[in-house]
């Protein structure tokens, strides 16, 4: 969609502007191959190219929809799900599906995902030369390590019915674009409405969002979200070169992703995605990583409940709260 055809200027990003990190240690791959969670990506990334070589297009688009669906999941554990799993819409371990009155069924298969294990890790110096400030100080957890644990999609279960996963507006933006709006703000991202940008639907000029008015409120909200992504991916420094229609392309994943999220008829992903890439899988695994993040941000700002899981959310990931109790 031509959302932004003047999205490539070189403007220099406010400070507050580089949401993205361009280093992630998803990309060291090279030098870190005994890193499990690297080599769970990697999994994910050679598969999805060898669907999209053969046609199948649908993969990349599984790949993108888990990213709507578990956007609080880390990067490597939604590109698992996606692998092992496209269809999955909620998942939950053995033990915490039991709690909510519904069983695995008979014969299912698990679905693989890296759980951090978090505990004390001991120094040389304990014992009784420490202080009880000293004690207290390195009482405080740590991440130890990861651990290969096993979910379960609901459709893999079943048993007493289960409210409503998500609140999801079909259709209506209600309060979304109002939350983006002010995450724009604070971003120091100013944004206008202007007719003299047609024919393209939004521009992102780095620091500035123009967007085409006379839009229903779903593509306008769809549109900001695109040219959102362009601020935060594209108007600073990263790790590998891309082109416009990589860039082009991430920004309308993002917004795909966004979309679905929140409820809105998305469509289906490109299905040229692979020609973008020529091949690459470290450009295409970099790629997808920073969709992911980037609609996570996105979302977290805009949903009706991050301000009260912000809080939580940095002290304990879906996979710690669920499936440490069971990797325990």
């Amino acid at each position: 969609m031509p959302y932004a055809s003047s999205n490539t200027a070189n403007t220099a990003p406010h400070s507050k502007n580089a949401a993205m990190p361009s280093e992630s240690p998803y990309q060291q791959r090279t030098t870190q191959r005994d890193n499990p969670t690297q080599q769970l990506i990697k999994q994910a990334v050679d598969y999805l190219l060898q669907q999209l070589e053969a046609g199948k297009s649908e993969t990349l688009t599984a790949y993108l929809a888990a990213m709507a669906r578990f956007h609080n999941y880390s990067f490597g554990n939604i590109m698992s799900i996606a692998r092992q799993r496209p269809s999955a819409t909620h998942v939950a371990g053995f033990h915490t599906w039991k709690e909510l009155g519904r069983f695995v069924k008979r014969g299912e298969k698990g679905i693989q995902i890296l759980a951090p294990m978090v505990g004390k890790r001991r120094t040389k110096d304990d014992g009784n030369q420490r202080s009880k400030q000293d004690d207290s100080a390195k009482a405080a957890p740590v991440l130890i390590g990861f651990r290969a644990v096993y979910v379960f999609d609901v459709a893999q279960t079943e048993g007493a019915d289960l409210p409503e996963f998500e609140h999801n507006i079909t259709g209506e933006v209600g309060e979304h674009r109002n939350r983006l709006i002010a995450f724009l703000d604070s971003q120091n991202i100013a944004l206008e409405y202007n007719e003299n940008i047609a024919p393209a639907l939004g521009v992102s000029y780095g620091g500035k969002i123009a967007i085409l008015p006379g839009q229903t409120p779903a593509e306008d909200l769809v549109c900001l979200v695109h040219e959102t992504a362009h601020e935060l991916l594209h108007k600073s420094d990263r790790r590998t070169m891309t082109t416009a229609t990589v860039r082009e392309t991430e920004a309308e994943a993002v917004a795909f992703i966004v979309g679905q999220a929140i409820g809105l008829e998305m469509g289906k992903a490109s299905s040229d995605y692979i020609q973008m890439y020529a091949g690459n899988a470290a450009l295409l695994a970099e790629s997808l990583e920073v969709i992911q993040r980037t609609s996570a941000v996105i979302l977290e700002a805009i949903t009706e409940e991050s301000t009260s899981k912000h809080a939580t959310h940095a002290a304990a990931t879906p996979e710690t709260r669920d499936e440490l109790a069971e990797v325990a």
